[in-house]
């Protein structure tokens, strides 16, 4: 099994990264293949002359092209997820994320902005034909805390995260599964 992993955060220190790279390890323990990119990995250029033919760009599509997943995570910002991922999603195909599951992630500062997954992020994944898109997992930053060097989950956190990694793995399989 192949998973994309997307963050959204331009941030060199991204609370919705710290989310994700748990993901990740969680995937990676279980036998997933996790092929990751940042936002901030693109040629800023690239995307603020909306160029197609990037070849980071090309590159991704081509990983989820394989892929039989998308995990993708994004701080939230004015209520929605981050600008510079709207331009990445924008430069995919139409039915880019077609057979595939989605678990999308969130983080914001407050609970007011718990409902942007389901109004600013869903629908764009939607639109690229994404096959299933789970509920996803928001956080407040405050159940993310830097202790010393490490970064730490709120146990509440991260046991929604395992939930919805659980189902998230799940599904993957079923359509691992079906295409074998």
């Amino acid at each position: 099994m192949l998973v994309v992993s997307l963050g959204g955060s331009p941030s060199l220190v991204s609370r919705s990264d710290t989310v994700l790279e748990h993901g990740h390890r969680w995937l990676q323990q279980r036998g997933v293949e996790v092929a990751r990119y940042r936002i901030r990995d693109f040629n800023a250029e690239d995307l603020l002359l909306a160029r197609f033919d990037s070849p980071q760009i090309q590159n991704l599509h081509e990983q989820i092209t394989r892929a039989d997943g998308l995990l993708i995570a994004t701080p939230v910002y004015k209520a929605a997820y981050s600008g510079a991922l709207k331009t990445v999603l924008d430069l995919l195909p139409e039915r880019a994320l077609e057979h595939k599951v989605v678990l999308p992630i969130a983080t914001a500062g407050s609970s007011t902005h718990m409902l942007a997954l389901d109004y600013s992020l869903k629908p764009v994944l939607s639109a690229l034909k994404a096959q299933e898109i789970f509920s996803g997992v928001f956080a407040e930053d405050s159940q993310i805390e830097q202790v010393d060097q490490a970064i730490r989950l709120s146990p509440a956190l991260e046991q929604r995260l395992e939930e919805a990694l659980e189902q998230f793995h799940q599904a993957l399989a079923r359509r691992s599964t079906k295409t074998q």
